[in-house]
């Protein structure tokens, strides 16, 4: 059941229950995302206890000695940690805590715990996307039943949301960069502990991103993303690739994607890469649109927002970055090492997306808690057609503050019924994230696939 959402998130919940909410807002609306509000939308001040500290301009420098390209030292290597929730004393903390957390309090009580340290509101972006976020905030709107949005660029679509997907393009469309290549991989751990790692070469051009980037000219070219993913380990697999352009209106034209195969040394189209069908190499344990924490055409839920709420989530998860730690370091049996996640209390926006009855997926029910900060998915609440959970979301953020931007060092799926997780972004032994790189279009073809593809 909800707890404690807030006067304004109440009145959000019965404007749209009443079909009076709309997507872009007036000019005096907007201009509280100079006052009240940060210019990302979330609650500027300082909560009642002064758990959760006013926004001040999250990180807007880079720690001594941090070069480009290093794995992200702690800005807060003092910190202590407050309180340590268990399986014990968890009575204590309930009312910060999602169902799905609960459960996995429940399924691991001898292991499950959340170190909890003092809230370090810390996500920032760059001038020009606080600019953006505030004409977006009076000219934006969904179209096509909210399958895709017009009048947007660069920054959050709706800052200040009314319904349930307006909060989810926020998501979606929230800023990670222009252009990026990672290296990192996944491991699907089994119940003793046991994994092989999958290695991947990612690369992410961001048109909707880019500086400068125009709202007539995305909705013209309809693509809000490019991305290309190549197994780079083990063996057997190695050279698998997949290739993705995400479009803005998916009506006009849904997402397009091609995969290409070692053993065959084709590249083939591929529309089931959407929606439930399995993610890549990940042993069942996610669904494609897992991926991100959520990605793709939200068509198949009706989403409710549900207001706001305190919550415990993962945050400034420097250490589980490191690369002084391993991957053995990390992964264990039932959950990763909880010694390594650092939690804080942030208050978050909660979206319940409920499946269409002319649809299928299957999960019939996901509860997303977004970070008010950044607009990053941090936990999911996932039930299948039992109305049981069924899987347990949760994103380990960190601020990469040489863009900046606040996103997912490591996103771990929690299958509780099949007592298993896969662990997703794993790059502690692997080169840090390139947020420099320079990609041209013409390496986002099915013919550069093909050629990227073979061993």
């Amino acid at each position: 059941m909800m707890k404690k959402l807030t006067l304004l998130s109440m009145a959000v919940s019965l404007a749209v229950a009443s079909g009076a909410a709309l997507a872009k807002v007036s000019e005096e609306e907007a201009a509280k995302l100079t006052t009240e509000l940060t210019p990302m939308g979330a609650v500027r001040g300082a909560n009642a206890d002064g758990s959760i500290p006013e926004w001040t301009g999250g990180i807007t420098s880079v720690p001594a000695g941090y070069s480009v390209g290093d794995h992200h030292p702690d800005p807060y290597p003092e910190d202590k940690t407050l309180y340590t929730v268990t399986a014990q004393n968890l009575d204590e903390y309930k009312e910060f805590l999602t169902p799905g957390q609960i459960k996995l309090f429940e399924t691991y009580p001898d292991t499950f715990k959340m170190n909890v340290y003092q809230t370090r509101r810390s996500a920032s972006y760059p001038q020009h996307v606080y600019d953006e976020t505030m004409k977006n905030a009076t000219r934006t709107e969904l179209i096509e039943e909210g399958n895709g949005i017009t009048q947007a660029a660069v920054g959050i679509p709706f800052p200040i949301p009314k319904t349930g997907l307006e909060a989810i393009w926020n998501h979606i469309l929230r800023y990670r960069g222009e252009a990026l290549t990672r290296q990192g991989g996944q491991a699907a751990p089994t119940a003793s502990g046991d994994y092989t790692y999958i290695g991947f070469d990612e690369q992410l051009m961001l048109p909707y991103n880019v500086k400068g980037a125009n709202p007539e000219e995305l909705q013209e070219t309809n693509i809000l993303f490019k991305f290309k993913q190549k197994v780079s380990e083990p063996a057997r697999i190695a050279g698998t690739a997949l290739l993705v352009h995400e479009t803005m209106d998916q009506i006009k034209t849904p997402r397009q994607a091609w995969t290409y195969n070692t053993g065959q040394r084709r590249v083939r189209r591929a529309p089931n890469v959407a929606y439930d069908a399995p993610g890549t190499a990940s042993d069942g344990l996610r669904t494609t649109d897992d991926f991100d924490m959520y990605n793709g055409a939200p068509d198949r839920y009706t989403w409710t927002l549900k207001g706001k709420q305190e919550l415990l989530i993962p945050y400034n998860d420097y250490r589980l970055h490191s690369d002084s730690v391993s991957y053995d370091d990390i992964i264990q049996p039932g959950h990763i090492n909880q010694d390594l996640v650092r939690y804080e209390k942030h208050r978050v926006w909660v979206v319940e997306a409920n499946l269409k009855g002319d649809t299928r997926h299957i999960y019939k029910k996901r509860v997303f808690y977004i970070d008010e900060d950044s607009w990053q998915v941090a936990v999911t609440d996932i039930y299948d057609n039992r109305d049981e959970l069924y899987r347990v979301g949760v994103a380990h953020g960190i601020n990469y503050y040489e863009v900046p931007t606040q996103w997912s060092t490591l996103e771990v799926f929690h299958d509780i019924q099949a007592r298993r997780y896969i662990a997703i972004g794993l790059d502690n032994e692997a080169n840090m994230y390139d947020f420099g790189a320079e990609l041209k279009d013409k390496s986002f073809t099915p013919a550069a696939l093909r050629r990227e593809g073979r061993r």
